[in-house]
């Protein structure tokens, strides 16, 4: 804990870990807050999942554009443009009383204007601190992020159901107003630029540890969104039973990502805690009891945020620093589209086979999630006494004679 409290009091740290939390805590908010609404408006839950269908199918699609376009316009106008317009989209969404496929429409533009904020934070992290504290930092934020997962479904179901579903909304687009501003003016986003890549777009998805990155981070979210539907089905919507499994689901995560934040990161290190995942997951399989449960996913939740942390500084050092943010966007899309298939895959298995049913699927996907990495292992950096700093853009110096 000494050295985190050292890399807090790095100048700048702190606050711009704050502010893009502040600026991402929608993201915990607004698919339930979406879900809620539309369904109360339409009284259709088919119809509210085809809303989050068209916002989700936005994201995937924007994060690598929005991403890219921060290289060639400056982080800061793309930023402010995105936030507008998702700002107004999702307000017109909680004011609006709108056909279904116009909620669809106006879901797709809150996706596809999604705010780069996380692409963005991860490539000015490396220009903060020194090399020896990149890897921690990328560890206490993807543990920090827990926080997001586990207050934000919580204000939400207390604003909607206290005050109204509209408002649910309305307060996810004020804290993203209020984030968004707060990020959006942190001096780092002036003081650091990114250089114009010279790739065509996508080439940096072939780069091996890109690409590795992006298919483990797709099974990652792919089996922890198969876990939290098993999670609802096994105690229902009602009770507190399942929002506190599924909150001590992320201390795990929380309590993991802080534990192994320093550890050296060599080529078994994804597969490792991938091991941990799938090790406490197929534990879970055997009982739908809520304290077997609690313990099980408490320890499979110990990987998750140790193998994010990896992931991100696998991308880092593996690319140079103009595509940085594009090869983020590209991991963020794998990891919506894996949300995706592990959800629609435990509602087919919980239909079938009752809320274990998810818990097979997750197994399925994290223990793919192990074997991918071991397989590919000579793809994974070792970073053993290594920088995890991006490849430096280099340009050809002309030299005139004298």
């Amino acid at each position: 804990m000494a050295g985190y409290s050292d890399l807090l009091r790095t100048k700048g740290v702190a606050r711009i870990i704050a502010a893009q939390l502040t600026a991402r805590f929608p993201s915990g908010m607004l698919s339930l807050a979406f879900l809620l609404h539309v369904e109360q408006q339409t009284g259709s839950y088919g119809a509210a999942g085809l809303v989050l269908a068209a916002t989700s199918i936005g994201q995937a699609v924007a994060g690598p554009m929005t991403s890219r376009l921060m290289g060639r316009l400056g982080m800061r106008p793309v930023l402010i443009v995105t936030l507008i317009v998702c700002v107004a989209s999702v307000i017109a969404i909680g004011v609006l009383t709108l056909t279904v496929p116009m909620y669809m429409a106006i879901g797709l533009v809150c996706g596809l204007s999604t705010p780069p904020v996380q692409p963005a934070v991860r490539t000015i992290y490396p220009k903060m601190v020194n090399s020896r504290q990149l890897t921690p930092l990328f560890s206490l934020d993807a543990s920090a992020q827990e926080i997001i997962w586990v207050l934000g479904p919580v204000v939400t179901t207390f604003v909607s159901t206290q005050i109204g579903t509209a408002w649910g909304i309305l307060v996810a687009a004020a804290i993203l107003v209020v984030g968004g501003i707060w990020f959006i003016s942190s001096p780092e986003l002036g003081r650091v630029r990114i250089p114009r890549s010279k790739r065509a777009f996508g080439r940096v998805l072939m780069r091996p540890p890109v690409m590795l990155a992006t298919i483990v981070g797709f099974l990652l979210i792919g089996a922890c969104a198969a876990i939290e539907a098993g999670v609802v089905a096994a105690f229902g919507h009602d009770g507190a039973e399942a929002g506190i499994v599924l909150a001590i689901f992320s201390i795990g995560s929380l309590a993991g990502g802080l534990g192994f934040g320093h550890a050296p990161i060599g080529p078994w290190s994804t597969a490792r805690r991938m091991f941990i995942v799938f090790a406490g997951t197929a534990l879970a399989a055997f009982s739908m009891d809520f304290w077997w449960l609690a313990v099980t996913l408490f320890i499979a939740g110990i990987g998750i945020a140790p193998a994010l942390a990896v992931l991100f500084a696998m991308v880092s050092s593996s690319v140079k620093f103009s595509d940085t943010a594009e090869a983020y966007g590209w991991v963020g899309t794998g990891q919506l589209i894996g949300a995706a298939l592990g959800s629609a895959l435990a509602g087919f298995l919980i239909d079938g086979f009752d809320a274990v049913g998810a818990f097979w699927a997750a197994t399925v996907l994290a223990f793919l999630g192990f074997v991918v990495p071991a397989l590919a292992r000579r793809w994974h950096p070792d970073l053993r006494g290594r920088d995890a700093s991006p490849i430096p853009d280099t340009e050809p110096v002309t030299i005139t004679p004298s």
